[in-house]
């Protein structure tokens, strides 16, 4: 086995990321798919947690743009991480992958509420844990709470899980076809050059916590575990990279 790189890491899923081709609803092969991913990474040792977002159910910024209360649009959207977050849970534990799905806003009788300790605790005896309902507060995304929760957890990388995309683009490669990938970046050039990795709430976390990022498509098999023992996949933000 490779010598790992990270022990402990942050897997952002995006919402769309489990809905599929369209992209909407929930494509229980898709999370089989991820399921097994994460498995491969679970069993040579590395601590697991995720945050994933309700893009494919419901977007709080749409709902707003449509004349909804941005506060109600927002609580609708941390509820469809809920709804992913349980079907990720299930999809894992098929495979015999122990997880915990914990929430930002309170709803016992079907996940724990946030409780670091015991989020940290989760980790260390190898069950993977998901992070549901974003940060329990309207008007932070999903980025945001997968920085926030890997600070507190104190995980050493953020693994941005990008759709058909592999990495950070000086344009959007599906519009410009002479785009060019970045291999690395600083953290203050994501936010000079408004790079659409995560929102700047994240990006600013991550540069304060010293958080490294690596933004990789989900869509390639495999790239999950080599980002873990340390093989170049892939954009990675925090500075010059010293893996292989």
């Amino acid at each position: 086995m490779d010598t790992l790189r990270y022990n402990r890491i942050m897997l952002k899923l995006s919402g769309e990321a489990l809905g599929g081709d369209d992209t909407r609803g929930i494509d229980p092969s898709i999370v089989n798919i991820i399921a097994q991913d994460l498995k491969e990474v679970v069993d040579i040792g590395v601590e697991v947690a995720v945050v994933v977002g309700g893009g494919n159910i419901w977007r709080g910024a749409t709902g707003s743009a449509k004349g909804m209360d941005r506060t109600t649009a927002d609580y609708m959207g941390m509820l469809a991480t809920v709804i992913n977050a349980l079907a990720l849970q299930d999809a894992l534990e098929k495979i015999d992958i122990p997880t915990r799905v914990q929430t930002a806003i309170e709803m016992r009788q079907i996940a724990e509420p946030y409780i670091r300790r015991r989020a940290v605790r989760h980790l260390e005896k190898g069950r993977v844990v998901i992070f549901a309902s974003g940060t329990g507060n309207p008007y932070f995304s999903t980025d945001t709470t997968a920085a926030l929760r890997a600070a507190e957890i104190e995980a050493e990388v953020i693994l941005m899980a990008k759709k058909g995309v592999d990495g950070v683009y000086d344009s959007d490669p599906k519009l410009n076809p002479n785009a060019v990938r970045f291999e690395t970046l600083e953290y203050i050039d994501v936010l000079k050059r408004n790079l659409g990795v995560m929102d700047s709430t994240a990006t600013s976390l991550c540069m304060d916590n010293q958080i490294p990022i690596i933004v990789f498509n989900f869509n390639e098999r495999k790239n999950i575990v080599q980002a873990v023992t340390g093989s170049k996949i892939g954009t990675y933000i925090g500075g010059v990279f010293d893996g292989r």
